[in-house]
């Protein structure tokens, strides 16, 4: 039995009867952008996520940009973002005309270290960056007290983490504005491209509803200069669907997570690290080992696929070479990223792919 990464023709199954219908009344509709069925995700999500506003974008890269620059972030700014991040979160500081600071992460969350941001705050500094990675929150409260010491915003990158809580409080909701992706492997995925701002600040999500059409609020009145980047009516209903379930299917995820961590640990790997204060959704499941490509081919053997999340930092990509971080300089991240591999898990991966995926990573090395 083969066991894929994740089984997205299976998420689609299991709801095919609400999804064809949501789709249907749109195509019916007539209406296919800025319409009833996006008013109506962005009001659900918002009241999901515990904020008053969501503002639904065309991407996940785009949401964080359009909440940059509806925060003032402009040239010469700096925002102190994560070494160990996808780099979009990266892009969009460029994007906004920002330049991205990174700062190592704890080795154990893989997240963001507090006790590392202050020494990287200068007087250039206006946002504070973090990321929830694989659905693990990063720890909030410190780095709301740095922000709030240095007066700087705090932008949350919650890509990885819909439904995720910290302290009880669902991520999005903690800092003055989070940015969301719905590609299709997210957590709450859409059938393409699209992403979200979710936010207390009216002024903030006003700006983004400008920004996101064309700086404009009514059809030819442009009061600023904006950018295309709208959630269509198609993917905002697929959206309000999938957000009915969100809840239970993250609630697979953590069954399954917790059989890997009863079941693993003896495995000579490094397992995730959860926090008391943190209740991940698992988007992914990351272990850790210095064999790792030699266990990936292992596994591929055996009919498991895997992923590396990620194997080259931001700060070693060709794109980021003008910065002149070379190898060395960001030695924790780098290390992550030498050691980590993505094992299979998402609601439909079943008991026995589990214990198959068990079964071929104790297997490994005798």
């Amino acid at each position: 039995m083969t066991v894929a990464f994740l089984d997205l023709q299976a998420a689609y199954l299991e709801l095919k009867e609400e999804l064809d219908a949501a789709m249907a009344q749109v195509v019916a509709s007539g209406r296919y952008v800025l319409g009833e069925q996006l008013r109506a995700f962005e009001n659900e999500f918002a009241e999901f996520v515990g904020v008053q506003h969501c503002v639904a974008v065309g991407s996940g890269l785009d949401a964080l940009h359009l909440a940059l620059e509806a925060m003032g972030v402009g040239p010469g700014d700096e925002v102190i973002v994560p070494s160990n991040t996808y780099i979009a979160t990266w892009l969009a500081v460029n994007l906004a005309g920002a330049t991205p600071v990174p700062v190592e992460p704890d080795e154990r969350t893989c997240n963001l270290d507090p006790d590392r941001i202050e020494a990287a705050i200068t007087e250039r500094t206006k946002v504070l960056l973090p990321v929830h990675l694989y659905g693990q929150p990063a720890d909030m409260d410190p780095i709301l007290e740095i922000a709030g010491k240095h007066r700087l915003a705090v932008l949350e990158d919650a890509a990885q983490a819909h439904g995720a809580r910290y302290k009880g409080r669902r991520v999005g909701s903690i800092g003055d504005a989070a940015g969301w992706s719905f590609y299709p492997a997210k957590n709450l995925g859409a059938f393409g491209d699209g992403g979200a701002v979710t936010t207390d600040n009216s002024e903030v999500g006003e700006k983004i509803r400008l920004l996101r059409n064309y700086g404009s609020r009514s059809k030819y009145i442009h009061s600023i200069q904006g950018f295309n980047t709208r959630l269509d009516e198609i993917q905002a209903a697929i959206l309000r669907v999938r957000l009915r379930h969100l809840d239970e299917w993250n609630g697979r995820r953590r069954a399954l997570a917790n059989v890997y961590l009863r079941q693993l640990p003896d495995a000579a790997l490094t397992m995730p690290f959860v926090a008391q204060w943190s209740d991940p959704v698992w988007h992914l499941f990351v272990v850790r080992t210095p064999r790792r490509e030699a266990l990936q081919r292992h596994l591929e053997e055996a009919g498991i696929d895997t992923l590396i999340h990620y194997p080259i930092p931001p700060h070693l990509q060709q794109a980021y070479a003008g910065m002149g971080l070379e190898e060395g300089s960001l030695p924790i991240c780098e290390a992550l990223h030498k050691e980590v591999l993505s094992l299979p898990i998402g609601p439909h991966l079943t008991g026995e792919q589990v214990s198959q995926v068990i079964e071929a990573v104790h297997g490994f090395g005798q």
